[in-house]
Formats: C-alpha cells, sequence, structure tokens
C-alpha cells in the first residue's frame, strides 16, 4: 500500500491557513465574549456535539486549569434533564459549525426562558445558534480538509484554536500564575515542575526554626536548637536578623578537626559557610533542585525579602514530589 503522503502534507497546510486567518475574529465582538466569561460570577458550560463536543471538552478542560470554573455539557444530555446543572449565573458556550445541529438548537429555548447568557462558535452567521446568541463569534463556513470533504478536521482545528485564545486571553487578565496553575494540577510532570519551594519545604509559618545569632558559641547553638524537628543544619543571622551563613554537618566535622577541644566555646560565625546559596518561597522546587545539583549541598534557607530566614529546604523534599519525573 502506497499512501499519499503529499496529500498528508496538505491537510496540515490546510488546517494551519484556517487557523491564521481565525486572527481576523480577534476584535471587538471577540473582546467581548472574553469579557463575559471574566466577569461571569458562576460556571463556563461549554456544549457541542460531536466532534465539536470532543473539541468543547478540551476547551472546558483548559478554562478549568486556567482559573476559569467551567463543566462540558453533553446537549443530548441536556433535553433530558441535565440542563439542570446550569445555573442562572453560568455562561453556555456552544460550539457548531452549523449551528443547526438539533441537539443544540433544542437547548436554546430553555436558556433563554432562564435568562441564561448564550455564547457560540459556529461557521454559519445565518444559523438558528447565531441568531439566538447573545454574542457569537463567526469563523466562516470551513472547507474541511478530509478526503470527502465532510469529516470535521479544518472546522474543529479553528474551534479548538478559538477556544484556546480564548481562554489564554482571560488566563491572562486574571494574572493567573505558575503557583495557581500547580494548585489544580498537582499530578505529573506539569504540577511537578510547577511546586514552590515554599509549598514543599517541611517548616511552615510560625514553626520553629534551626536558628541561631552569629556571635551564639556552638554550645548554644545545641542548646537552641535541640527541639527544632529538623537539625541537618542550622542557619546563623546578623544583628539584623539577616541570613549571616549556614553550619552544615560537613562545617562541624571540619571544625571539630580544626579546633578540637575548644569547638564549644568558638561563636557561630567562626564556622559556618558565609555567603551560602538561599531561595525564595517563590523560588519553583525545580531551581531549587538545580541548585543542589550544580553546588552538590543538601540544604538551603528560604529567605523572605529582606533576607531573613523563613525555612530550609532539603534535598529529599525535592526528591519526594518526583520534579523532572
Amino acid at each position: 500500500m502506497k499512501f499519499d503522503l503529499d496529500y498528508a502534507k496538505e491537510v496540515l497546510i490546510s488546517e494551519g491557513t484556517a487557523i491564521n486567518a481565525m486572527a481576523d475574529i480577534v476584535d471587538g465582538k471577540f473582546e467581548a465574549v472574553v469579557e463575559a466569561i471574566y466577569n461571569t460570577k458562576g460556571s463556563v458550560i461549554v456544549t457541542g456535539m460531536g466532534k465539536a463536543g470532543i473539541i468543547g471538552k478540551k476547551i472546558s478542560a483548559t478554562l478549568a486549569s486556567t482559573g476559569t470554573p467551567s463543566h462540558f455539557l453533553h446537549p443530548a444530555e441536556g433535553i433530558h434533564g441535565d440542563l439542570g446543572r446550569v445555573q442562572v449565573d453560568d455562561i453556555v458556550f456552544a460550539l457548531s459549525h452549523s449551528g443547526e445541529s438539533d441537539e443544540i438548537v433544542r437547548i436554546i429555548d430553555p436558556l433563554k426562558q432562564r435568562e441564561i447568557k448564550l455564547v457560540s462558535i459556529t461557521g454559519n452567521p445565518s444559523s438558528r445558534l447565531a441568531k439566538h446568541s447573545d454574542l457569537v463569534l463567526c469563523m466562516g463556513r470551513q472547507t474541511e480538509a478530509c478526503p470527502l470533504g465532510i469529516a470535521p478536521s479544518v472546522s474543529t482545528t479553528c474551534m479548538l484554536a478559538l477556544g484556546d485564545a480564548i481562554a489564554f486571553t482571560v488566563m491572562k487578565a486574571r494574572q493567573f500564575s505558575a503557583e495557581d496553575y500547580s494548585r489544580f494540577h498537582p499530578g505529573g510532570e506539569i504540577g511537578a515542575n510547577l511546586i514552590t519551594v515554599g509549598q514543599s519545604m517541611m517548616f511552615k509559618p510560625g514553626e520553629k526554626l534551626p536558628l541561631v545569632e552569629a556571635d551564639d558559641t556552638v554550645e548554644m547553638m545545641f542548646s537552641k536548637t535541640r527541639d527544632v524537628k529538623r537539625r541537618g543544619a542550622v542557619m546563623v543571622v546578623d544583628g539584623s536578623g539577616a541570613l549571616a551563613g549556614i553550619i552544615t554537618d560537613g562545617d562541624l566535622r571540619r571544625a571539630m578537626g580544626d579546633k578540637k577541644d575548644g569547638l564549644f566555646a568558638c561563636k557561630t560565625e567562626d564556622i559556618m559557610t558565609a555567603g551560602c546559596k538561599r531561595v525564595t518561597e517563590d523560588t519553583l522546587a525545580a531551581e531549587a533542585m538545580a541548585i543542589f545539583h550544580k553546588y552538590r549541598i543538601d540544604e538551603l534557607p528560604v529567605v523572605d525579602e529582606q533576607d531573613r530566614p523563613i525555612g530550609l529546604i532539603d534535598v529529599q523534599d525535592i526528591v519526594a514530589i518526583k520534579i523532572g519525573k
């Protein structure tokens, strides 16, 4: 069997060309749709039949994971009771290339009776869906890329691209951060790589830290940190409370060899590693892991904007969340 690879290239070119043409849709109507979704007090209920429904599920998932509450409603199930899932503060976002899919058209009247806002993407500006939508984005009738010109391909690709453009424009307006995204996506490599130091460090706000002052003796250090839950390292602060250095097990072993019997009387600043590496709560855990690997260290102080210690993160804290796996 010989496959027509030139035709395969034509499919890709056709869909890419159609997506490029969608840029002209980004106008005042597009902005009105984005504003409606941004300001909705409820959820965005995405609906579509057949292949458009599959695209709708992806658009709904993208909205939900980027800060906009969203659910998918199958229109056939909707006309058999599931319209009860739609609340008065919700927006219904309908997808239909023809704008005449029976299942989609049949949910219009019940939505209008309850005064629920209807937004749509369609290829036919004269369709019943377009005429009865509060806001409509018309992408024009698309020529499908399949050999018969029938199977949804170009039209669904354009719907998906428009959905992404809408969802990400709203996401940007919300100033949705990587940390926000990780809260909705804690699983998998994406979630792991978006976890911050503040989320992964053992110490929580208000807990006692392994902390001593620069002029404390080593004997005082052991006394002050006796009841701290982790003593793999001790952070040293100066008179203003800013981080001055860190004392690790390696520092202690070196000091024992140098100071011998006088170790306990030494000041912590005499045995600490000054100018140690540090991170903030907002540092991504993946960045902290890179520092651990690059400098071959096991502990990193976590500091605030004034360089004052607020926590301590261990390499095992990062390993536990499987960064980069």
